[in-house]
């Protein structure tokens, strides 16, 4: 369920310029006072790159549509069907691949928590679900490669099982006992979280039948075509002037060559420095240029995907904060562990 799309845009007087386009004019102001010829060469760089992506980006946009169109997201609840052990797996499973945005899985996941889903489950749909998508996954494959991208994946899949079967493992601890808050979870007023029984209902695959699914497709396609656009120019902008403005060699000596240690401060620097999943799959690929290592890389990701704010937000809205603790200390370990191990077979 990684960061996909969900507009906030405002309304007549409310209306408001979204924030990656202010940063990237920003940006790209800042680079027209203080080194006007680099300007032109910035930009032509941040189309060449869009242009390079956009077969990836088109196909992620009709995926997403086709799935939020024939209702594919109600398959998520049967991961939190039978035993509890099958229920990790699985929810760790489709975490890892559900296309859905942070807040729409709120009322999902404090309905399945009140209702008495364990925990262990739902720490492993939590941990998985922002690390990668199928739209996450093509953008990543088209700029990174396959191999990153499917390692990523596997990586998500695994974080969600670690956390799942450890918090399976010390359920009846002080820190993972009683986990909920006494209050009741926030609502919010987005249009994917307006559904009171969220994830309910059999998919139709066959979705161009019917009228109202081929809206929902035009919709969701739309909307998530915007999304990734905005925040792919700002990242692609980002890395051209990364690339030239950086030295290679601060990257190198700061989170380059073997060992733990760029692979526990690219884990590190992952929540302060992430955008959001798309934006982040460029920073990384001018990072790797510049000298970055490939655990460096992978914890970077992984670390920043599950501490971004919408997923944080998600579980911090709903549990106490000695489980929220717990389960940045799973992103973070896990994210280590899984640099480590692309860094020995990459």
């Amino acid at each position: 369920m990684a960061e996909t799309a969900h507009s906030h845009a405002g309304h007549g007087h409310g209306a408001r310029v979204d924030r990656a386009w202010l940063l990237l004019a920003a940006l790209l102001a800042a680079v027209a006072v203080m080194d006007a010829a680099a300007l032109w060469p910035v930009v032509r760089f941040t189309g060449g790159a869009l242009l390079d992506t956009a077969p990836f980006i088109a196909f992620a946009v009709l995926a997403i549509g086709g799935l939020k169109a024939s209702g594919a997201e109600n398959l998520v609840a049967r991961a939190f069907q039978g035993r509890e052990t099958r229920m990790i797996v699985l929810a760790a499973v489709v975490g890892g691949l559900a296309p859905f945005c942070s807040c729409e899985v709120i009322p999902f996941i404090a309905a399945l928590l009140a209702l008495g889903a364990p925990l262990s489950a739902v720490m492993a749909f939590w941990l998985a679900s922002p690390l990668m998508d199928p739209a996450m996954f093509l953008i990543t494959s088209g700029t990174l490669g396959l191999d990153f991208a499917l390692a990523k994946t596997a990586a998500a899949v695994g974080l969600g099982l670690m956390g799942g079967f450890g918090t399976w493992a010390f359920a009846a601890t002080p820190v993972l006992r009683d986990p909920l808050r006494a209050r009741s979870a926030p609502t919010c007023e987005t249009s994917c979280c307006s559904s009171k029984t969220p994830f309910s209902g059999t998919p139709v695959w066959r979705f161009w039948n019917d009228p109202a699914r081929r809206a929902t497709f035009r919709s969701a396609a739309l909307e998530n075509a915007g999304f990734l656009l905005k925040w792919l120019t700002l990242a692609y902008a980002v890395e051209a002037v990364m690339i030239r403005y950086v030295p290679a060699e601060w990257i190198a000596g700061l989170v380059g060559g073997p060992g733990l240690g760029p692979i526990v401060l690219g884990a590190l620097l992952g929540a302060p420095a992430y955008l959001n999943g798309y934006a982040a799959v460029p920073l990384v690929d001018a990072l790797l240029n510049q000298g970055m290592s490939n655990g460096a890389a992978m914890s970077f990701m992984l670390a920043g995907g599950v501490s971004c704010i919408p997923a944080a937000i998600a579980v911090w809205a709903l549990v106490k904060p000695r489980v929220f603790a717990a389960y940045l200390g799973y992103a973070f370990a896990g994210s280590v562990i899984a640099g480590l191990l692309w860094q020995s077979i990459a």
